[in-house]
């Protein structure tokens, strides 16, 4: 049996019980000190790292008595983060262990208080963590850590969705899911699901075998110029194009990305744009928040209209090499753009979607200009 000192984001009890796999009140937990130790903001992330300090004292929780298997589930979660177990005395004598960040892993950042972290970040930890420890005896802790930028963003589209706008005039029914099993965990996500859900008559439909990919909420933006009557168009290769053998891989789009963990869908497409084609955004008017297709997949779609200066210049290609991006960016006039549309020949839906929008609320905004 071991004891553990919680220094972090574990003293948020809805986290540590998702981590050890069980309730609060089936652990021995206790307020503690540490001295002469100092907790600290990371540079890196929304998160804190604990470092010798002398003089100092960390507040946290004491959890004694923990298993073998205990030990085993927090170190799968810990480990994710590049943290490993020191033995340590508390200011009351106690000896126990705690998780110390692997040195020159992260960059202090000034201090770090659990209530500023819970009213920001504990629900996205939370969802995050159930994905986590999900993967637990499925796949390594190394390769959970590969995969966390997406379990991050995939548990942000969860906190989006429960502030969701749409819904009205829909049946809020009974649903049971019987089984959910991940069949398939990367970049994305396939959950494959046995479910009964409540039937407009009343009643319960029989069991259903259904599946859902699970993507992450996106941020996109048509930029438009309502000086100049002109919008800026991205190019890029897609999958989904090449992989159903289309004759047309590469795409004109919005510019578009995922939101990142903390990010409003507004700061996500600003920082896209300047990202993709170096584009400063002066004001977002809303389109719509949609989901791409909502049979089979959660990726959630916020599209806005951006009013931008779009200026006679070179057309030239960006992306982030980090990313694997290389973009194109095509200027055309809002007729070209119409034409387009109305031709068929744009295949995303959200530049459609938008560029309607623009049609209907073109003159509003030229006259604004």
């Amino acid at each position: 049996m071991k004891n553990l000192f919680f220094y972090g984001t574990l003293r948020h009890v809805p986290l540590l019980e998702i981590v050890m796999g069980r309730g609060a009140g089936m652990l021995d937990v206790t307020p503690a000190h540490l001295p002469d130790f100092l907790v600290s903001s990371v540079a890196e992330g929304p998160f804190p790292m604990i470092s010798p300090s002398i003089g100092d004292r960390a507040e946290g929780l004491l959890v004694r008595g923990l298993s073998d298997d205990d030990i085993a589930r927090l170190d799968f979660y810990e480990g994710s983060f590049a943290y490993d177990l020191v033995q340590v005395q508390l200011s009351d004598g106690q000896e126990a262990e705690v998780y110390v960040p692997q040195p020159g892993m992260w960059t202090p950042d000034g201090p770090w208080l659990l209530s500023t972290w819970e009213a920001k970040w504990a629900a996205l930890s939370c969802h995050a963590a159930v994905e986590v420890m999900g993967y637990m005896g499925v796949k390594t802790r190394d390769e959970v850590a590969g995969m966390f930028p997406m379990i991050r963003r995939r548990a942000g589209s969860k906190v989006n969705a429960a502030r969701s706008l749409h819904g009205e005039r829909t049946m809020h029914g009974r649903v049971e899911v019987m089984d959910r099993r991940r069949s398939y965990a990367h970049f994305f996500a396939l959950d494959d699901i046995l479910l009964r859900h409540e039937r407009f008559d009343g009643k319960m439909t029989e069991p259903l075998d259904r599946a859902v990919f699970l993507g992450a909420d996106a941020g996109i933006m048509l930029p438009y110029d309502p000086v100049r009557d002109r919008v800026l168009l991205v190019e890029q290769i897609r999958m989904g194009p090449l992989a159903r053998g289309d004759a047309s891989v590469w795409q004109l789009e919005p510019i578009a990305g995922h939101i990142d963990p903390g990010e409003t869908p507004e700061e996500a497409v600003v920082r896209e744009a300047q990202e993709e084609a170096g584009l400063n955004v002066r004001s977002l008017e809303k389109v719509a928040e949609v989901y791409a297709s909502p049979g089979n997949s959660t990726e959630f779609h916020y599209i806005f209209v951006g009013l931008a200066d779009l200026p006679d210049v070179e057309q030239g290609t960006g992306g982030l090499d980090s990313e694997g991006e290389d973009i194109r960016s095509h200027f055309l006039s809002f007729e070209a753009l119409m034409a387009l549309v109305s031709g068929y020949g744009a295949g995303n839906a959200p530049l459609v979607l938008a560029a309607y929008w623009l049609a209907h609320n073109r003159a509003r905004l030229r006259l604004k200009a």
